[in-house]
């Protein structure tokens, strides 16, 4: 039986890491323990009175930091860390899936789930409404495991026997754009990396505790200049990536959609490609934004 540990590192969300963190009993096969990371007490709020009786660990402020701290704290306590963001919620047997297609094949390093509906393209959901969907739509997806290049960051489950020396680049301050496709390219160079409808969940892409749209846009440049040089995202992703934001926020900008800072993430842009140009660009100057 596989050791399976879920790691959530938060910031400035409480209540709804409280409800997520409760929506975890929910699972046929329990995780064999749940670690949440947060730069500050005020962070946890009353999530450590949860049934799952969750591990509270702080760690200096930044996805990439926090995560790396997860990897810290369950070195050689785990087989498997499922990374999930603080507004997702998994269906009901995600944990025992993941543990049936790791002992599967020794040879799959990580696992996405495909998702009933992500909240982050329509302006969030509820938890509720997150149970009503995967309750409703989550038996007709397809079951078949299929390869991926890299996985998603808000639920990925890592085999921690190939991650041996790997760690989230703590370049990619705050949110850390992008720091799944860096750290999930890297581990694919070790072992498979899949996706199946038979691991699902929905991700509620709730606003409140991100980062602001100037730092977001300066990072959706900035990050990928970083991370083409570094040689862990594909030119084509790289882009795609770019072309498609820059493209959407400079269209929308006159009239946003009322959840994205259209304006912030223009104006971020615009700053990292002057950046660019006068050879100066670098993904750590949102921290002093």
């Amino acid at each position: 039986m596989l050791r399976i540990h879920i790691a959530i590192a938060t910031v400035g969300r409480p209540a709804l890491l409280r409800e997520m963190v409760d929506l975890i009993a929910r699972q046929t096969r329990l995780p064999d323990g749940v670690v949440i990371v947060a730069p500050s007490q005020a962070d946890f709020g009353d999530a450590g009175e949860s049934a799952m009786r969750p591990e509270l660990i702080l760690s200096p402020k930044g996805l990439c930091r926090q995560r790396n701290r997860a990897l810290e704290v369950l070195d050689e306590r785990t087989d498997v860390v499922l990374f999930l963001d603080d507004d997702f919620v998994m269906a009901a047997d995600y944990c025992a899936a993941i543990e049936a297609l790791f002992a599967s094949d020794p040879g799959i390093a990580g696992i996405t789930g495909n998702l009933v509906a992500d909240g982050v393209r329509r302006g969030g959901f509820t938890a509720q409404q997150a149970l009503d969907l995967i309750e409703s739509d989550a038996s007709g997806l397809d079951p078949a495991v299929i390869p991926r290049e890299a996985l998603y960051g808000c639920n990925m489950a890592l085999r921690m026997s190939l991650m041996r020396g790997l760690r989230f680049d703590e370049a990619l301050p705050l949110y850390g754009w992008q720091e799944d496709i860096d750290l999930t390219m890297q581990l694919a160079r070790r072992g498979r990396l899949v996706s199946s409808g038979r691991v699902t969940g929905v991700h509620l892409g709730v606003r409140g505790g991100r980062t602001s749209g100037r730092r977001l846009g300066y990072s959706q440049v900035a990050n990928i200049v970083y991370l083409l040089r570094k040689g862990t995202i594909p030119r084509w992703l790289a882009k795609r990536l770019f072309w498609q934001n820059l493209a959407a926020n400079l269209l929308r900008a006159p009239f946003p959609e009322p959840h994205i800072d259209r304006a912030g993430r223009l104006a971020g842009n615009l700053r990292a490609l002057a950046d660019l140009a006068l050879g100066r660009i670098d993904p750590r100057k949102i921290e002093r934004m």
